[in-house]
């Protein structure tokens, strides 16, 4: 079932992690973030809406980092239940895929659970402050990608990176609800 994530919550306040990365090494908030800002994105490899939209995040990714924007995807979605979510497949995913920004896995989940995500793909962007400014959407593509989308995750982080405010108004991601672990 698809869902959405709330709109953005202005000003909240990233919160700290240390996650391993498909390299073998762990990496803080500290470690992503670039001097104007970070995006950390919740992803996963077997979603429809994430596999649709990697090559393009993959580029987006470095355009990004020439702002000064790091970023980092994240892996919450229990890989036992979904064995596609694996570490090893996240491995190949980012590899097919062109990710080359540090691509995290989540295995307690409570850095899903600190951030509030809610499906895959679904971005947030923050500021040099580490305040929330964008929880918007990649471009207007689904399960298939649009021709000549509009680049609005681009366009609002780079809005950020310049102003340090990010657009008011923003269309939340649509994707695969997280696959969260039984209690």
């Amino acid at each position: 079932m698809a869902k959405s994530p709330p709109i953005c919550d202005f000003g909240w306040s990233a919160a700290d992690f240390s996650l391993q990365g498909i390299d073998g090494k762990a990496y803080s908030l500290s470690d992503i973030a670039g001097p104007k800002g970070v995006l950390i994105v919740f992803m996963c490899n077997h979603c429809p809406y994430v596999r649709s939209i990697a090559g393009r995040l993959g580029e987006e990714a470095r355009a990004l980092a020439a702002l000064g924007i790091g970023v980092a995807g994240i892996n919450a979605n229990d890989p036992t239940a979904y064995p596609e979510d694996s570490f090893e497949n996240m491995k190949a995913f980012a590899r097919d895929h062109g990710l080359d920004f540090p691509y995290l896995v989540d295995p307690t989940q409570e850095t899903a659970r600190a951030y509030g995500a809610v499906c895959t793909p679904d971005f947030f962007g923050f500021n040099k402050d580490l305040q929330l400014q964008y929880r918007g959407r990649l471009d207007e593509s689904r399960t298939a990608p649009v021709p000549n989308a509009r680049r609005e995750l681009y366009e609002a982080m780079k809005l950020i990176a310049e102003t340090g405010k990010g657009p008011e108004d923003q269309i939340a991601s649509m994707g695969c609800s997280i696959k969260w672990k039984a209690a």
